[in-house]
């Protein structure tokens, strides 16, 4: 990533926040009803088979579309020196701010909005939008929508570089189809260009799809957020069995820490599993709510997270099983390191697969970083710099 780049984004964060706490302060000011509203249910719940707790566990549904992708915002933090440090820290940051200014933002907004009985209030083409236009007035309303469009773009712009990033790592270790494609980088530019249009092409296809069927759409979305709370399982749910086996802090390394929560580490990762499980069940439960809101009432749409999840589950386990495991390996385009200082072990492995470079093999050859560097584009060499570095965190 370019210092140019990293600037832009700053910038649009800068003005994002601001525009945020300008926002916060607005409907402060606005204030027309006491924090007693938040204990009355208003009637929901009636008739509902969990009562007002199963409309609770639809209303938390948006706190499992807001926090997460936390983790993206170690990107930036990884261009920084001593990411072992910094990234972790930036991850904290992140959920932090999200949980006071989104809740300062929704607090206000409630106590503020002139009718809370407006169904615009709940309607897909009202909620807070809504509030603040009819709160600030039209211009003044207006420029702060303008503000957050900023804050949507930037978002934006984070995941599609951690997707890109993703999609490059994992071609560039030929665990993708396509692989010596998608992995390849630009000479003048150092970036993965085919893994960046491949993912701009792939964010684009689901929205043309929504102009006709919204349904699907919505579909998408729960589902895209399922399989995200899943692959922080993958990482959580296996750190917690080594806690409990005593295998973690791993005995015998000297690497340097970094960040640590030390005797905090066990309870957080307690947490972290629980909450997880319980968000991603309460995202994949067959809502028709969620999954099944507007016509065509069908009941593949109501189904369709659980289809989904279980068919990209299976299919990506069968994917490892019969092709993937006996395939991956550093493209050997990507490991000009080895060829120029082969070690006993990685000669042994090219003779027998001249086209692959296994990454055990690759992180034990003694070759030089700016070897490496220059086959990696910028916006990801820090990145797995970080991942050999930061193994224990």
């Amino acid at each position: 990533m370019t210092s140019a780049t990293v600037g832009t984004s700053f910038a649009l964060v800068r003005i994002a926040c601001c525009a945020i706490l300008l926002l916060i302060l607005a409907l402060g000011w606005h204030v027309i009803r006491g924090p007693e509203v938040f204990f009355d249910t208003a009637g929901f719940g009636e008739g509902h088979d969990l009562g007002f707790f199963g409309v609770f566990l639809i209303g938390a549904m948006a706190s499992g579309y807001v926090m997460y992708g936390f983790d993206t915002a170690s990107s930036l933090g990884e261009e920084t020196k001593d990411p072992k440090r910094t990234a972790p820290k930036a991850i904290l940051r992140a959920v932090i701010a999200s949980f006071l200014l989104g809740g300062l933002i929704l607090l206000f907004g409630i106590l503020a909005a002139p009718d809370l009985t407006d169904p615009k209030v709940g309607a897909a083409d009202g909620g807070l939008q809504y509030i603040v236009l009819s709160v600030l007035g039209g211009p003044f309303g207006k420029a702060f929508l303008a503000c957050i469009v900023v804050a949507v773009v930037v978002c934006t712009l984070a995941v599609h570089a951690a997707a890109i990033r993703m999609m490059f790592a994992m071609a560039r270790d030929n665990n993708l189809p396509f692989s010596r494609q998608l992995s390849k980088v630009d000479p003048v530019r150092k970036t993965p260009t085919v893994a960046a249009i491949v993912i701009g092409v792939m964010a684009i296809i689901p929205l043309l799809v929504n102009i006709m069927q919204p349904a699907i759409f919505t579909i998408l979305s729960s589902i895209s957020i399922v399989l995200i709370y899943l692959s922080y399982l993958l990482v959580t749910v296996p750190l917690l069995r080594k806690r409990l086996l005593r295998k973690w802090p791993v005995s015998g390394d000297r690497s340097e820490v970094g960040f640590s929560m030390g005797k905090w580490g066990l309870p957080v990762n307690i947490l972290a599993v629980l909450w997880g499980s319980a968000m991603t069940l309460n995202l994949i439960w067959p809502r028709p709510e969620i999954y099944n809101s507007v016509p065509p009432f069908e009941w593949y749409l109501q189904w369709g997270g659980m289809i989904f999840v279980a068919a990209v589950t299976a299919g990506g386990a069968l994917l490892y099983r019969v092709k993937i495991r006996y395939q991956t390996g550093v493209l050997a385009e990507h490991a000009a390191a080895v060829a120029a200082h082969p070690s006993p072990v990685s000669a042994q492995t090219t003779t027998s697969a001249p086209q692959l470079v296994p990454g055990s093999v690759q992180d034990s050859a003694a070759g030089s970083p700016a070897d490496i560097d220059s086959e990696i584009p910028d916006v990801l060499t820090v990145n797995g710099a970080a991942s050999k570095e930061g193994a224990g965190l």
